[in-house]
C-alpha cells in the first residue's frame, strides 16, 4: 500500500484527507499518462460516482485534470463500482474511475481507478501517480487548442450494463417477494430495475439519497434493517448492497444473515454440482470462518487463502483461473461475468440457484455450521513488534495446538492503525474469549500494549 492509495484506492475525509487539489492532480496525471500510453488515439476515461455530496465535487474536479491533460472524460453520473469496470472493458475504454469511499459514512470519499482491462489498477502505476501527488515527477504538459479533451454525457453505458446483469439470469423471478436494501447509494439507480425486469415482486428500502444518508444505519453494514424488513413483510430473500454496490450480503425468509462465507459456499457448491467450478476450488481470505472450511471439506472443495481484500482474491483467482472467490463481508467475484466484486450480479447469482434448485435460502445456507467468533484490537507501540514477539508466537501455538481441529487463532496487523487484530474461532463463545485474552495477557506483560 502507497501514501495515498491503499487497497481499495484513495479514500479519507472529503477535503481534509482527500482534497479536491488531489482529484485535479489524479486526473491530470491519469489523461497524461493514458494518452501517453496510447499514441494516436484519442485518451477515454470514464468515470462513475455514489451518492455522496462530495462526489459531485470531486467528478468536477477530476473532469478538469483529464480534459486540461487532452483526455476526453465520459461521465456515467450515479452508477456502481462493477458498473464502471463492465463499461470500460466492453466499451474500449484506456481506464474508469469510481469517486467512492464504499461502506464509509458519507464525509468520507474516495478515488477508485479501473484498468483497461476493468481490474483494479496495477502498483506500479499507483506508484507513479503518488510521486506525481508528492511533486516528485515532472511537470506534465496541459493540452492545447484540439488537442483539449471534452466531457460526454454517457447514461447509456449504465443502461447497458443494466441490460448485461438481466441478461444474466437463467430464470424469470416471477412469484418471488425480494427486498433490496439500496443503502441510500449507488444501488438505488439500478437494482430495483433489474429485479423488476426480471418480475420479481422487488420491495425497496433505503433508496432515496440525499447526499448525507448513505450507508446511514442501512446496507449491507447495518443489515439489522433488512432483517427486520424481510420478516415484516414477508418476503422469500433480502439482499444488502454497500454504498457503491460492489458487495452484497443476503437475508433469509426468516431474517437470519447469510454473509459472504455462506453465499460462497451456496453458489460454489451449485457450481461444483453444475461442473463449472474451475480447479474445484474457491478463493476466500484468511478471514473466512473455520466453518466454511470444514463445510467445503466434507463437500470435496478445495479453497485458497489469502490476505484480506477483495484485491488479492482477484489476483489469486486471475493468477490461477479460478471462477469464484470472495470475503466474509460480501465481496463475491464471479470471474466469468465480472473482474470485481459485483452486489446486484452476486444477488442474482443466489436467486439462479435458489430457484434451479427449488430450496428457500434457508435451507441452502443450513449446511454450514458457522463457528462462533472473537475478534478483539490491541492497540500497541509497533505492530511488527508485538505480532512477532518469541512469547507472543509462543502463546498463539499453544492456543493452536489446544484448538486443534475444533477452530483456529489469527493475529493480523491493521493497515492503517497501529492495532492487532487477534481473532479466535471455535465451538462455543467463551472458549473464543478465554483464547484471546490470554494472547492478549501476554502482549500486555511484554509491554507492547498502549495504555
Amino acid at each position: 500500500m502507497g501514501k495515498y492509495f491503499g487497497t481499495d484506492g484513495f479514500r479519507g475525509e472529503a477535503n481534509v484527507d482527500l482534497t479536491v487539489e488531489h482529484a485535479y492532480k489524479v486526473g491530470r496525471f491519469l489523461g497524461w499518462y493514458y494518452g501517453k500510453k496510447n499514441p494516436g488515439e484519442k485518451c477515454r476515461i470514464v468515470i462513475g460516482k455514489d451518492t455522496r455530496r462530495s462526489s459531485y465535487m470531486f467528478e468536477y474536479s477530476l473532469v478538469a485534470g483529464l480534459t486540461a491533460s487532452g483526455a476526453d472524460a465520459y461521465l456515467l453520473h450515479v452508477t456502481t463500482t462493477p458498473s464502471v469496470s463492465y463499461v470500460v472493458r466492453t466499451e474500449g475504454f484506456h481506464c474508469g474511475i469510481m469517486i467512492s469511499a464504499s461502506h464509509n459514512p458519507y464525509y468520507d470519499n474516495g478515488i477508485k481507478v479501473i484498468n483497461e482491462r476493468g481490474e483494479k489498477l496495477e502498483e506500479s502505476v499507483i506508484e507513479e501517480i503518488e510521486k506525481y501527488l508528492d511533486g516528485e515527477a515532472g511537470e506534465i504538459p496541459f493540452a492545447t487548442k484540439d488537442n483539449i479533451g471534452k466531457t460526454v454525457d454517457f447514461a447509456a453505458g449504465r443502461n447497458r450494463y443494466i441490460g448485461y446483469l438481466i441478461s444474466i439470469a437463467t430464470r424469470s423471478f416471477k412469484n418471488r417477494k425480494v427486498a433490496l436494501d439500496c443503502a441510500n447509494g449507488s444501488a438505488s439507480a439500478i437494482a430495483k430495475s433489474v429485479f423488476d425486469a426480471l418480475g420479481a415482486e422487488t420491495h425497496v428500502i433505503n433508496n432515496e439519497p440525499n447526499g448525507l444518508n448513505i450507508n446511514t444505519g442501512c446496507g449491507s453494514t447495518h443489515i439489522e434493517g433488512l432483517q427486520k424488513y424481510v420478516v415484516e413483510e414477508g418476503c422469500d430473500v433480502g439482499f444488502a448492497y454497500d454504498g457503491d454496490a460492489d458487495r452484497c450480503l443476503a437475508v433469509d425468509c426468516h431474517g437470519n444473515l447469510v454473509d459472504g462465507d455462506l453465499i460462497m459456499y451456496i453458489c460454489g457448491k451449485y457450481m461444483k454440482e453444475q461442473g463449472a467450478l474451475v480447479g474445484n476450488k474457491i478463493v476466500t481470505t484468511i478471514m473466512s470462518n473455520f466453518g466454511l472450511y470444514k463445510a467445503l471439506d466434507r463437500e470435496g472443495i478445495g479453497y485458497e487463502k489469502t490476505a484480506v481484500g477483495d484485491k488479492y482474491v482477484y489476483e489469486n483467482m486471475s493468477q490461477n483461473g479460478y471462477c469464484l472467490g470472495g470475503e466474509q463481508s460480501g465481496h463475491i467475484i464471479f470471474s466469468k461475468n465480472a473482474t470485481t466484486g459485483d452486489g446486484i450480479l452476486t444477488s442474482l447469482k443466489v436467486m439462479e440457484v435458489m430457484l434451479e434448485k427449488k430450496q428457500p435460502l434457508d435451507q441452502l445456507a443450513s449446511e454450514v455450521e458457522i463457528y462462533p467468533q472473537v475478534l478483539k484490537n490491541v492497540r500497541v507501540k509497533d505492530k511488527k513488534a508485538a505480532q512477532e514477539d518469541a512469547d507472543v508466537q509462543a502463546e498463539v501455538a499453544k492456543v493452536t495446538e489446544a484448538l486443534g481441529d475444533d477452530g483456529r487463532i489469527l493475529l493480523r496487523q491493521s493497515g492503517t492503525e497501529p492495532v492487532v487484530r487477534v481473532m479466535v474461532e471455535a465451538p462455543d463463545h467463551d472458549t473464543c474469549e478465554k483464547y484471546v485474552d490470554q494472547v492478549i495477557a501476554v502482549m500486555k506483560q511484554k509491554g507492547h500494549v498502549l495504555q
